[in-house]
């Protein structure tokens, strides 16, 4: 057999077995012998990539680096849905439908995966691009990422349309997730709060072999086409099974299709019940009306389709005894007190701390050392107390009394008025804090410095080498190498990482000293009111205030920040490292005054990104507006723009302009 023709066969054979395997849950060949064809497969590739195919299984293993995610127009918009947490509201949606449409109406019951939303596309059989929901408008490309998920097909098999999106859940199946969580206890590494934020930071992490390496699963649930193939949605869902997608389970009943609201609260309540055993987290029910033609007749709203609802369960509570609770200090100073558990299981994981928030959230609950607590879940990272089981609190009880010292440095705590939160005032000296605001610093929207992470930046601190972050911009190749872990070509990459930091643009700069209240969106309006750091620094409160958007609050923040000499110090050592205190003019040159005071919605798809768009419209001196209003000049209207934003847009009588009259307009 030629090279090119092993090279095929290769392909679709473990195309094959990987199809079998994660999605038929059958096994045909031991790991073993799958192992050869694939290693085999491999070798041959890299001596003749001008016959490998682009999904190659060979792309399940991953490797290939993305430094960015470009954003990307959805060709179908991504809605949300409309949620409920009660069956009343169920009860409802089905009125309303009946109302709306009359009839004999059947619905589709299935799970609501809490995992991360997914947008493949497919063109002539092949996987082509695979999108995160983003804003439902654009989402960012992790094509790479998503070829590593087994459970996703690469090349379909069967009658297929020519081109198609398949909508999905992305989850991390709860016994992979537990697994590499004792992976990294065991190695000393932080453990993971839970499945769904975990598979979200693993969809977007740059490398694909990690990616690959941990073992997420796929739910498809939705076939988009221009020219729907199947009557209506169950059909659908049942069909793709043929073409290679691994789509709700009928027979573990995971989609039902049931003519009733009877018919759908009996599927509730049954999940309801049995959530708990299943390999995967759900936080809900998902309703859909089941036919095409009806579901178009109902249409959308601005956000989410008429014809779809959400019942969210109510979060899973337990109940533990609360050992002990300890204080945790933030980077701004904020202390965050937090009760040490008993550890209980809790929505598939192990639950050992909750956070307490305040020691006025302490007092309102009146929780104390030793008792028996509820604990909730409800979307929280970390799970919160939500009430006390007085009846079993010791009779040697005591009322929990607040720490009035840093528990790390001895400072006697503060607390202005009017917040919630006790403060630690020594941010110079108060090692959480010096660590905390350098580990901002360094984050990927702010400095964004390859190789330095969290815990290099503890190790250099811990050394007596940084302080604060101008300080990493005076560390040499002498002082870094003796430390343990840190070879010559990880020292190299850090100090190269720390020369590239340099130009960061300004905004970023900003956004990266850590001024409280100053996220990344204000940073980027002050630095383009101000355009350098002298004039922000030397800016009153009144000028502050006089930026658009820019309250009170902000501008005293900003204000107090760079009155403190030793911000002011930093902030000038930084500047003389080399890093950008300026705007580029060139890139935030404004074009014109065409549109200056005008505020401009951009919605829908275009030939241009949205972007651009908006990047145009602030250069001809325009105000991005992100909902429709009485004070909306323009709407910019694009392909598959939402039906309820259009019409708000003609009731309120507001000028509409096409890309290209858009573009007219501008000259």
């Amino acid at each position: 057999m030629e090279i090119k023709e092993r090279i095929a066969f290769l392909t679709k054979e473990l195309n094959q077995h990987n199809h079998n395997y994660y999605v038929l849950n059958k096994s045909v060949i031991s790991d073993y012998d799958f192992d050869m064809l694939l290693k085999e497969l491999q070798e041959l590739e890299v001596k003749h990539p001008e016959y490998a195919f682009p999904n190659s299984p060979t792309k399940r293993v991953g490797g290939d680096i993305t430094k960015n995610f470009e954003t990307v127009a959805h060709r179908f918009p991504m809605l949300s849905l409309s949620n409920s947490y009660s069956k009343e509201e169920i009860q409802e949606f089905d009125e309303r439908i009946q109302k709306l449409i009359g009839g004999e109406i059947e619905y589709v019951c299935e799970l609501k995966y809490d995992g991360v939303a997914i947008s493949i596309t497919y063109e002539n059989g092949e996987l082509v691009r695979a999108l995160t929901r983003g804003d439902g408008i654009e989402g960012e490309d992790v094509t790479a990422n998503v070829r590593t998920i087994r459970a996703i097909p690469l090349k379909l098999q069967g009658d297929y349309p020519e081109s198609f999106d398949m909508r999905g859940e992305i989850v991390f199946p709860l016994a992979a997730f537990n697994q590499l969580n004792q992976e990294r206890e065991a190695a000393g590494e932080p453990i993971f709060a839970n499945p769904r934020n975990t598979a979200s930071g693993t969809i977007k992490m740059q490398d694909s072999s990690i990616v690959a390496s941990r073992g997420l699963d796929c739910q498809l649930y939705q076939l988009y086409a221009d020219v729907n193939p199947f009557e209506g949605h169950f059909e659908a869902v049942n069909s793709v099974k043929d073409w290679g997608f691994k789509t709700p389970s009928l027979a573990d009943n995971y989609i039902k299709k049931v003519n009733s609201i009877e018919g759908i609260m009996e599927f509730i309540n049954y999940w309801d019940e049995k959530r708990s055993e299943l390999p995967f987290e759900i936080d809900g029910i998902v309703i859909k009306v089941n036919n095409h033609h009806k579901q178009q007749e109902l249409g959308f709203t601005s956000k989410s389709p008429r014809w779809a609802i959400a019942y969210k369960f109510k979060a899973e509570r337990v109940s533990t005894v609360l050992n002990e609770i300890t204080y945790q200090v933030g980077r701004t100073g904020a202390i965050t007190p937090v009760a040490n558990l008993e550890p209980v299981q809790l929505a598939g994981t192990t639950v050992k701390r909750a956070n307490l928030h305040n020691a006025d959230q302490i007092e309102k609950l009146d929780i104390r050392e030793k008792d028996t607590v509820y604990v909730e879940k409800g979307g929280e990272i970390i799970p919160k107390i939500i009430e006390v089981d007085f009846s079993k609190r010791p009779k040697e009880s005591e009322p929990t009394v607040y720490i009035k010292h840093c528990p790390e440095c001895g400072s006697e705590l503060v607390r202005v008025e009017g917040e919630a939160q006790h403060y630690c005032p020594n941010s110079s000296n108060c090692k959480p804090q010096i660590t905390g605001k350098i580990e901002h610093f360094i984050g990927r929207k702010m400095m964004n410095i390859d190789g330095l992470g969290v815990e290099t930046v503890v190790q250099l601190f811990e050394a007596g080498l940084i302080k604060n972050s101008a300080d990493l911009y005076d560390l040499t190749f002498e002082q870094i190498e003796p430390l343990e872990r840190m070879a010559e070509k990880s020292v190299n990459n850090l100090l190269k990482g720390l020369e590239d930091s340099k130009k960061v643009p300004f905004e970023k700069v900003l956004f990266a000293l850590g001024i409280r209240y100053v996220g990344e969106t204000v940073a980027k309006k002050l630095a383009k009111y101000f355009r350098n750091i002298d004039a922000l620094i030397a800016a009153s409160e009144e000028e502050l205030v006089a930026v658009d958007e820019i309250g009170g609050r902000i501008a005293e923040s900003v204000k107090s920040f760079f009155e403190d000499e030793m911000n002011v110090s930093i902030v000038n050592r930084l500047k003389t490292a080399g890093l950008q205190f300026e705007l580029d003019e060139t890139e935030h040159q404004q074009q014109s005054a065409a549109l200056e005071g005008k505020s401009i919605v951009v919605s829908g798809v275009f030939e241009m990104s949205r972007n651009d768009l908006k990047k145009l419209i602030e250069s001809h001196g325009g105000k991005n507006a992100s909902s429709i209003s009485s004070k909306t000049d323009y709407l910019v209207r694009g392909d598959k723009m939402g039906p309820s934003k259009l019409a708000k847009a003609e009731k309120l009588g507001i000028t509409m302009l096409s890309e290209q009259e858009f573009l007219a307009l501008l000259g």
